[in-house]
């Protein structure tokens, strides 16, 4: 009787510490997201007050308690010579969103970041009746001059609405989904090995993303290296921090018997010591890379860029070179073998470190690809963009099916779609809650994942 109330007493111990563990997780992975836009560094001169800096991220309040900064678009939205008040117009571009509403007297001012090239776009739904923007289109590029303002002339006429059709719309978003599940799939596909070979939930994955578009932009912004060097130079580097991390960190703490949630801790703390050390590095501001913004070309009511086909193109080349490794070549299968049994593969003579050590190397390797891929897609380089993707990539494993890699692209896939479709029912501050929503559902079904296999546990 007593060995079996120590037996239970330790079992309890166990369950709490595991879920402690996860709260902790959970609580710094939301944090530093939530202090972001607090440590960000305001522009030179400006003061920033708290009701400013508390307001939803990229939206510019029609207030006197917006963030000021030295750029700004102006102008004033007439109809027959009368304001028309509570027109939403909108601004983006180089990395960077904001929104703002004329007031009584049909004035409105947004503040921008930097002088660049943006997309100035007004809200015709919030047009009175019958009133249209004058030209081909109510957005419009706009640049500054000489001088750090710029005002910004629309004319509104009478008219009626064109509102493109559903099923385009559909169409044109499920191919922008597409596009960003097959970049997701790639950090979701590495992800997934790392976790089948080593039962690690890497929270530091995020920063192996950040890694790869930073090292893109160092070659090609800095030392003004060609585009497609430099691309090759940031997943040559993407490679050598998965060798250099489980080199220092994970296979030393593999040999010391260190426990699967230890080792999760480890990464958390990794990956916020990372993060801040590249917000040190480049700055609290978003970089773009070279041909960041290329203007889009129509294939019916599909809008796309250049840019856009060459990611589609680099992920599907990269994903058959990952499912011909884990399906034709040995290393490729020894991963399989150590992800269903890793005791059963080391006793038929595979050498679980060396396999593993590949694993790294093969995870990096498809972070920074995904990472350069991201930063074209966001677009810009930021020192916490790869946080930015970190949930989505655990949503995908898990909706997938955990430890299997075609399970994390199926699972991307679906992700991908359902973000960009679901900004046709609900606004796209809350498009990547959908992911979830869907994670859940799909779960309530099949809680092994859709590829997964089930297991009893216990």
């Amino acid at each position: 009787m007593k060995h079996r109330t120590a037996a239970l007493r330790r079992l309890g111990n166990w369950r709490v510490a595991l879920l402690g563990a996860a709260a902790t997780a959970l609580f710094l992975l939301v944090q530093p997201v939530a202090a972001a836009s607090a440590l960000e560094p305001a522009p030179a001169g400006v003061a920033v007050t708290v009701a400013a800096a508390q307001s939803h991220p990229g939206v510019v309040p029609a207030d006197e308690n917006a963030p000021k900064t030295d750029f700004y678009f102006a102008g004033v939205i007439k109809f027959d010579d009368k304001p028309v008040d509570g027109v939403v117009v909108k601004i983006s571009g180089n990395g960077f969103d904001a929104q703002t509403k004329t007031d009584a007297t049909g004035r409105w001012r947004l503040y921008v970041p930097a002088k660049a090239k943006y997309t100035l776009t007004v809200d015709e739904a919030t047009l009175p009746k019958g009133v249209i923007v004058q030209g081909e289109s109510a957005s419009q590029d706009v640049e500054f001059g000489l001088t750090n303002t710029k005002i910004v002339n629309l004319f509104l006429g009478h008219g009626e609405r064109v509102t493109e059709a559903f099923a385009s719309q559909l169409l044109s978003r499920a191919v922008q989904g597409l596009n960003f599940g097959l970049l997701l799939g790639l950090a979701s596909m590495g992800a997934a090995l790392i976790y089948g070979t080593t039962r690690l939930a890497n929270f530091a994955h995020a920063e192996m993303v950040t890694w790869g578009g930073l090292v893109a932009f160092v070659a090609t912004g800095i030392f003004n290296m060609p585009l497609w060097a430099g691309l090759i130079l940031a997943v040559i580097a993407g490679g050598a921090l998965g060798l250099g991390m489980d080199a220092g960190i994970w296979h030393p703490l593999r040999r010391k018997g260190l426990s699967t949630v230890q080792i999760m801790i480890v990464s958390i703390g990794l990956s916020l010591a990372l993060r801040y050390f590249f917000q040190f590095l480049i700055g609290g501001g978003t970089l773009q890379l070279p041909g960041a913004s290329p203007e889009p070309f129509h294939i019916g009511p599909i809008s796309l860029s250049y840019i856009d086909v060459i990611s589609m193109v680099v992920s599907l080349v990269a994903i058959l070179a990952v499912g011909f490794f884990l399906t034709r070549t040995r290393i490729g299968k020894a991963t399989r073998a150590i992800s269903d049994n890793p005791q059963l593969a080391a006793a038929s003579g595979i050498n679980v470190d060396r396999v593993i050590r590949i694993v790294w190397i093969l995870a990096g390797l498809l972070a920074a690809t995904s990472g350069v891929l991201w930063a074209y897609f966001r677009p810009g380089v930021k020192w916490d963009m790869g946080v930015q993707m970190l949930l989505l990539i655990f949503s995908a494993m898990t909706l997938g099916g955990l430890g299997t890699a075609f399970g994390a692209l199926v699972g991307s896939l679906i992700v991908g779609i359902a973000i960009e479709v679901s900004t046709l029912w609900i606004p796209s501050d809350l498009k990547y809650a959908s992911a979830l929503i869907v994670l859940i559902v799909i779960l309530l079904v099949r809680p092994q994942g859709l590829l997964g296999r089930k297991e009893r546990l216990g």
